[in-house]
């Protein structure tokens, strides 16, 4: 039998750029698949007093994003108002932390790295979208600081399947555990129901 996949005091939830700005065009997973398992798991790392981390893409005028020469043309954001607002299905709540990002991982410019590791934290689950860009980024990053990192992979999705594909059989069972969003929510539950028996 496997150990415990995670141990809350020691583990965050990281959910990326499930905010209003997300488009329809998803795969293998749908947007609301996705922010439907993301806000069930946060919900179970919130009532276990566990960190979770909320990260956004956001900027006041562009000037602070990469502009790098590409050969093919970035995906342009959907700038409804509030753009930059996590999804209300997640929310943000007074417990929560919310990483400002201004290019695809979630630690570099960011305070992310210090809040983990000030708090003791070894272990990230990873969510949000998309897989291949804001996820994989942020994954090897973590990978590259000394952090365990879990994937709820099917809390993830990808602008094709393709893209989905290749970064969960190649790359992200090379840098951590590939799980689904029921087995990483029965680990919590396990840990609940032996605190309180």
């Amino acid at each position: 039998m496997e150990e415990l996949l995670f141990q809350f005091p020691k583990t965050a939830i990281i959910v990326i750029d499930l905010q209003k700005w997300i488009g329809t065009h998803y795969a293998p997973h749908s947007a609301e698949q996705v922010v439907g398992r993301a806000a069930t798991m946060v919900q179970a790392f919130r009532e276990a007093g566990a960190f979770v981390g909320l990260v956004r893409v956001s900027t006041k005028d562009f000037k602070d994003m990469p502009r790098p020469l590409l050969d093919q043309a970035p995906t342009p954001f959907n700038l409804v108002p509030g753009w930059d607002e996590i999804v209300p299905e997640i929310g943000v709540t007074d417990t929560d932390h919310l990483i400002t990002k201004r290019q695809w991982g979630a630690f570099y410019g960011t305070d992310l790295d210090q809040q983990l590791r000030r708090r003791g934290i070894t272990t990230i689950v990873l969510s949000g979208i998309a897989s291949g860009i804001g996820v994989d980024t942020t994954a090897r990053e973590a990978f590259a600081h000394g952090y365990q990192v879990v994937f709820a992979i099917d809390a993830m999705t990808g602008f094709s399947e393709a893209e989905h594909e290749h970064v969960s059989k190649v790359i992200f069972p090379r840098i951590g555990r590939i799980r689904t969003t029921e087995e990483i929510l029965a680990c919590a539950a396990l840990q609940t129901n032996r605190t309180s028996v």
